[in-house]
């Protein structure tokens, strides 16, 4: 009977380390799945992020945008967004206008916090006068008197 206990005791700790070897394991392999490279996290499944967006960590953003050429790219809807004669169109591909580009080689900048929908409005609060020398330099109108004499 004695030795039936020990058995039994010998069982329940090996189920333990089992457990817990198993637990150790599971949480190595997160965290190297987590160190491997760029992850984006969106709310969405879908197809990956194009091959020329690649985050250096774990980010949630929305939209990317290209300053020189002034487009964004909204990586839940998989669109590009500009300027087509004065209005915001959202298109699966690039104009011809900007065809030529590498955007791997482009420099972008990940448009943290905004999630919305109107992107003219967030494009006139922080990038419609950027790059412009008359950003914040106010016209005043010259008095022209006349001579007299």
């Amino acid at each position: 009977m004695r030795l039936f206990c020990f058995q039994i005791l010998d069982m329940v700790a090996v189920k333990e380390t089992i457990k817990s070897l198993l637990l150790f394991l599971t949480v190595v392999v997160l965290l190297i799945l987590a160190s491997c490279g760029p992850m984006v996290l969106t709310t969405e499944v879908r197809e990956p992020p194009p091959p020329w967006f690649y985050p250096n960590r774990v980010e949630v953003v929305r939209y990317v945008y290209f300053p020189e050429y002034r487009f964004y790219y909204d990586l839940s809807a998989r669109t590009y967004l500009y300027l087509d004669g004065g209005i915001w169109v959202r298109r699966k591909v690039l104009p011809t206008r900007y065809r030529h580009l590498d955007l791997r080689r482009s420099r972008y900048e990940r448009v943290k916090g905004y999630r919305e929908d109107n992107i003219r409005q967030y494009h006139e609060e922080n990038n419609a006068n950027r790059g412009r020398s008359n950003k914040n330099t106010s016209r005043s109108n010259r008095s022209t008197t006349k001579r007299t004499g």
